[in-house]
Order: C-alpha cells, then structure tokens, then sequence
C-alpha cells in the first residue's frame, strides 16, 4: 500500500547503511549511540571484506546487500528497490506505460501473446491471444525471456516497432509496424449485469483512476436500473490508499470512518472517511474475496462489512495490514518502509501477526477499543459491527458465506502452468472460426482436446506417483525383497491405468477452462465473463443466489 512518496539525494552510496539509519530516524525513532557505534563497525567490516576478499567486491552492490538484509528482518513489505523495481512499482500505480497493449509470455521457448489489451495498437492491428511473436526489429526472439521482450517492445508514443507474427492456420508469417502509444491499464477490466437486476463489477487493482472507473461503472449499471451490486475484489493485491478511501466512499454514507493507521511516529496515526456522497449507498451489495484479496482490497471489504454495509462472499482475505511509506532515491531507487498498521472502523487490525517480526515497534500508541475482547480461543481479539455481528482481527478479513476455491489437482495444475487451454484455444479457433458465441464443449470438442494433448506430448506427476517414486527409492536403499518390488511394479502399472481416466475424471473444470479461452480468443475478455464465470464461478453464483433472496441476505447481514 503506497501512502506518499519523498525524494531525497543520493550522495553517500557507499555509507548507505548510515542513510538508511538516517531515514528511519526521521520516520520511526532517534537515533542512539549505540546505533551510531553500530554503524562504524558496519562500515569497517564492509571496508575490511572490500579490501581483502579473494576475488574483487563492487562496493556498491555490498552496500545494496548491507541494507537488503536490515530491511529483510522487519517484516515482508519493507525492502530496497533497485531503480528497475521502483520504476515498475510507480508504472504499476499510475496504471499506464507506453508501449503495444498486449499481455505476453514464453510459452514453448517463443515469446506468446496471452492477450492482446482492449483499445491498444496491438488489438486495433488484429493482434491475437495466442500469436506467436518470432521476431522483433528482424532478431529472432527464440530462448528470449519475459523481461527482455518487454524492453524491445515497450518505448515512447509515437516510435514504431516492427514484429513478425506466426498464427496458426496461416502459412505465411505476418509482419507489423505498431506505434507504440500510452497503454491505459482499467482498474476495472468489466461491469456488466450477473443477472436480471443485479449488477457486476470487476475491480483489480487500486490504481490512480480505480475509483473514477468504479464510479464510471456503478453509474452506468444505474442507468440499467440495478436493484442490487455485486463488487469483485478477488485477487485484487491493493494499491493505492486514497483509491482504496475513494473506492469505499461509493458504498458507505457520507464521512463514514474508513481506515485509521497508528504507527511510533504521531504523524503517523490518522483517520480516512469517505468524503463524497455514495453513488450506491442503500441497495443490497455483496463483496467477493479471496486469499489473493489484499492491502487495499481488504481495507474496501472490512470497512464495508464493519458498517454492516453489505456482505462478504468467498474466502479469507490476505491479511496485510501495513502501511509502507516509498522514499524516492535520485539515481531512480527507492525504500518501502512500512511505518504502520491499518485498522478497521471497529478497531481490529487485519494484519497475519507472523508477518511483523517487530511487532512491539509498532504495537506502541496503538490502543484497541473498549469493545475488543479475546475470543475464546485466545487466539485472536473479538470486535463487533456496527450492527453487532462479531469480527475478528488479525489474519485477514474473514467472509460472511464461506466460499473457498476447490484445490486444483495435480493435472488442471498442469494444464495451466503449461497453458495447454490457451494453446488448444489457438489450435481450435484456426479450424472452427465461426464458432457461435453460445457454444458449449461437448464430447467431440472434448476429444479434440484429448488428442491435442497427446499431440503436444502432455504429461505429469500425480501426487500418487510422486509418492510412489519415494517409495520405489526406499526399497532399493534398503534392498528389499523381489516379491515386494514386484507389488510395487503392479502398483505402477495400475495408477498408470487409473490416471488415464483423469481427463475425464475432471471434465467440468477442464470444459469450463476450454471454453473461457476459446471465448477470449474468438470474441475478447468480455465474453468470459457473461458466458462462463457467472455460471461457474461458486463465489458469484453464491452472490446471485444470496441478491436474488431478500430474506437470505438480510438474514445474513443480522445474524450474531
């Protein structure tokens, strides 16, 4: 969670240690003698290791190394970000860059487009979901990595890259000359109706434009006549605080407390209300959270549940509760350092407490309301909503309706890591590209789908086999009769068989995930949406279910 930035010079490199100190005396604590003494020993070591280690030591990079591992004992949120990493950071927040407007990755040794981005060059040039990038400014980009391409192909509006394209279903390899333009990165991807009266709206990231687009959004469902909203923060890692006070100002009333944070420092401990009249304050809302919900993403959902604002489907969230200050470097570096905690309007903290290994720095002035108590487990603090219903601090925000994601097995693992739907989405799409929009995978697509994989060679290890393995080593170690090796040979051979069956065996996921990417392919990001996760997705059939039953929800939102 990025709160502001300070720039400050970068004129003692090689005493960085002693910067740093500095740093944290101006944000944390005065210094001591014994951190001054610290210090010099510090600096005679590193003078020592530079001057008489056997091979030769660039004093920069121990320097860097010196204050990498003092930040690395905090907690995990603080840490030197080196001028490439802090410039990723503030692109990440601004939500823009300059570039082609596609999403890439290496997928069998050659650069991949996953997707090309709604209203870029690269999608307005035909670009597609599963090209296959060969080459870029006539070098090929065989055995390329990720951060490479993105250098050849990121530069300023304006200048031209040129690529060459190989698709499937066409001979010939296609060559581009893209201007490069400003790529716009929407906080919210998509907003569209889940249901008859019941609006949807996808949020991703607290970017610097997150709560213009969501306030974009909301208004256009409006106008639709929406008699209930479905916001979705799964897998939304956070971003920026102001966004995220914003975000929830379109659902809570009017100078509602937010978030408040307590740090060491007084400047430090502060109090974020909604500042805007809500654009959605009254009508039923249900807020879907993960295990990938976090930082701004669980400060937007736990102000929404602690005013009894509407109802928290899914999974336990994240749990990050720090905030990290960034301070600027001049060379283009930068320290995140994590000054306080956030607290919701109940006063429960949401931070996983193994995660801050100096807990007591900052457990200093922060006092916990009247209302808190242990639980009777000992464990965690009891809070309570504004309407009464028991919460709990720490280790993220729980939901209301228990929604986990089913664990992926050994082979749905698989087949995405090695993105066998994407490639099989190309490889039907060449041959079929008329494909209606509404189609389902039946049992001629399906064995389409098998045979792809045998053609591409597709396997791997199921949990059973792996365990088998350690099995097979211990008999060997230990020499061990024929009679039980040739068990364990009849063993294999009958997991082979079984797992032959596994394709099937987990057919409605691997037919879901065949059609979301046959639809992204052939018709756009859009479509997923509107034909397969509001069918599919437990968390937001779960939603639909909840809006669509007045007395369920407001049952749920009562219940102590």
């Amino acid at each position: 969670m990025l709160e502001r930035y300070i720039k400050i010079p970068r004129s003692f490199l090689f005493l960085g240690v002693a910067l740093i100190a500095l740093l944290l005396a101006g944000l944390v604590y005065a210094l001591t003698d014994n951190l001054y003494t610290d210090l010099e020993e510090f600096n005679l070591v590193a003078t020592v290791v530079r001057n008489n280690y056997v091979e030769e030591v660039n004093s920069e990079n121990l320097i860097r190394a010196g204050i990498t591992g003092m930040l690395s004992i905090l907690d995990p949120y603080s840490e030197y970000l080196d001028p490439k990493q802090q410039s990723a950071l503030m692109e990440d927040t601004r939500g823009q860059f300059e570039g082609l407007g596609i999403e890439i990755a290496i997928k069998d040794g050659w650069l991949t487009v996953i997707s090309p981005l709604e209203d870029t060059p690269a999608e307005r040039m035909g670009i597609q979901a599963g090209d296959r990038i060969t080459r870029i400014e006539g070098v090929s980009t065989e055995g390329i990595t990720a951060d490479e391409a993105v250098k050849k192909l990121r530069g300023k509006k304006g200048t031209v890259v040129h690529i060459t394209i190989e698709r499937e279903g066409i001979k010939e390899p296609m060559e581009y000359a893209v201007e490069r333009d400003v790529i716009s990165i929407r906080a919210v991807p998509y907003y569209g109706l889940a249901a008859d009266g019941i609006g949807y709206v996808r949020l991703n990231r607290f970017s610097d434009l997150a709560a213009d687009e969501l306030k974009e959004a909301v208004g256009e469902l409006q106008r639709r006549n929406v008699k209930s909203m479905i916001l979705d923060l799964r897998g939304n890692p956070g971003g920026l605080l102001t966004q995220a006070v914003d975000v929830a100002g379109v659902f809570l009333g009017l100078n509602q407390l937010v978030v408040s944070t307590k740090g060491r420092v007084k400047n430090q401990n502060q109090e974020f209300y909604s500042s805007q009249q809500p654009l959605f304050p009254d009508l039923p809302l249900v807020v879907l959270v993960d295990q990938g919900s976090a930082s701004g993403a669980e400060i937007v959902a736990g102000a929404i549940q602690d005013w009894d604002r509407g109802l928290l489907v899914g999974d336990t969230t994240f749990g990050k509760g720090l905030v990290q200050n960034v301070i600027q470097l001049s060379d283009g570096s930068g320290l995140k350092l994590t000054t306080a905690k956030y607290l919701m309007p109940s006063g429960r903290s949401i931070q996983r407490p193994e995660d801050l290994k100096f807990d007591s720095v900052l457990a200093e002035n922060v006092s916990q309301p009247e209302a808190a108590a242990a639980d009777s487990s000992g464990t965690k603090e009891k809070f309570f909503t504004k309407g009464g219903r028991v919460v709990y601090g720490g280790g993220g925000v729980a939901p209301d309706v228990y929604v986990p994601y089913e664990k992926l097995s050994p082979l749905e693992y698989n087949l995405l890591a090695k993105r066998s739907f994407l490639g099989f989405a190309v490889h039907y799409a060449a041959g079929h590209p008329d494909l209606p929009k509404d189609f389902e995978v039946n049992d001629a697509m399906f064995s389409e789908f098998e045979d792809y994989l045998k053609s591409q060679k597709f396997d791997y290890q199921t949990s059973s086999e792996y365990e088998l393995e350690k099995l097979k080593q211990a008999i060997t170690e230990e020499k061990r009769s024929d009679a039980l090796s040739r068990q364990i040979a009849d063993l294999e051979k009958t997991l082979k068989e079984d797992k032959q069956n596994d394709i099937r065996r987990f057919g409605p996921y691997i037919k879901s995930e065949i059609k979301e990417n046959l639809l992204v392919k052939l018709y756009g990001q859009n479509a997923k949406y509107e034909e397969v996760w509001f069918k599919t997705h437990p968390q937001i059939v779960r939603a639909i279910q909840i809006l669509s039953d007045a007395k369920e929800y407001k049952s749920l939102l009562s219940a102590r």
